[in-house]
């Protein structure tokens, strides 16, 4: 089943979630963590952007990396992942993790894909590489950049093997699951045994 990707314009938000009282300035898919749930409690997932709408899953009241991949028309709702789908939260409980170095790639970031299969992991201590046939492999980051659309990334495998990684904001499906992710990726990997051109998904969901 092959990947799809549609990219969509880049939609620089710009609003105020009034129950919240947190200005979100930019751009989805950003990371939240959860706020005013009390402690035994849960923000519940949803099926729709409603209140009426099926519980499908929850998260704890300390839950932080919490990725929103885009709002409902009246931006209250923040569509999530799930492991096989999407739901929705209240966007009143959620407020943007704290900043980071803006001239810096997002950590963790975690890109794949199918046909081939194949995952590149950015963690705050590192970077690595994995597919079926392989073992889990260190990566080197010699370069990053940031873009309004996406970013940019160049990692190396010891002196031979290099990986260009370029991540765009838009939606894209991993053609195995019902799950929608907001950022889409295209990785050129330079190697002796030949150079590949590979298409994947990316999140920053922590969990």
């Amino acid at each position: 089943m092959k990947m799809r990707f549609v990219t969509l314009p880049l939609r620089l938000l710009l609003l105020t979630v009034a129950a919240a009282g947190t200005v979100l300035a930019d751009p989805l898919p950003a990371t939240f963590q959860v706020a005013g749930v009390a402690e035994g409690d849960v923000l519940n997932i949803r099926a729709e952007p409603s209140a009426a709408a099926a519980i499908i899953g929850s998260i704890g009241p300390y839950g932080f990396g919490v990725e929103v991949l885009r709002l409902s028309d009246d931006g209250k709702w923040g569509l999530v992942g799930l492991p096989e789908g999407n739901g929705w939260v209240a966007m009143r409980y959620l407020r943007p993790d704290p900043a980071t170095d803006p001239a810096l790639v997002p950590r963790p970031l975690t890109c794949h894909g199918t046909e081939p299969f194949w995952s590149l992991g950015l963690f705050p201590k590192g970077a690595e590489w994995t597919t079926p046939d392989t073992a889990r492999t260190n990566l080197t980051i010699s370069s990053e950049g940031v873009a309004p659309e996406g970013y940019l990334i160049r990692a190396e495998e010891g002196p031979t093997r290099v990986f260009h990684l370029i991540i765009g904001r838009g939606f894209c499906s991993d053609g195995m699951s019902d799950r929608e992710f907001g950022l889409e990726a295209r990785l050129f990997v330079e190697s002796p045994d030949g150079n590949r051109l590979l298409q994947g998904c990316c999140t920053l969901d922590h969990h």
